[in-house]
């Protein structure tokens, strides 16, 4: 049940972002978010698998 709440939370905040940036004509916002989730997304990845040396090698 925690997850489910959890899950809910960071749906409700992307969409809460997103009618942020819509009112307040801050699309310039969307390049530098995606840009941070993609490397967050790596660094996480590259923790957890057998190729982390193989990215870390790419920094």
């Amino acid at each position: 049940m925690g997850r489910s709440r959890s899950r809910s939370g960071v749906i409700s905040m992307v969409f809460e972002f997103a009618a942020f940036m819509r009112a307040n004509k801050r699309w310039w916002l969307l390049p530098p978010v995606i840009v941070l989730l993609l490397l967050a997304g790596l660094i996480v990845f590259a923790e957890s698998s057998a190729l982390a040396p193989f990215i870390y090698t790419l920094f």
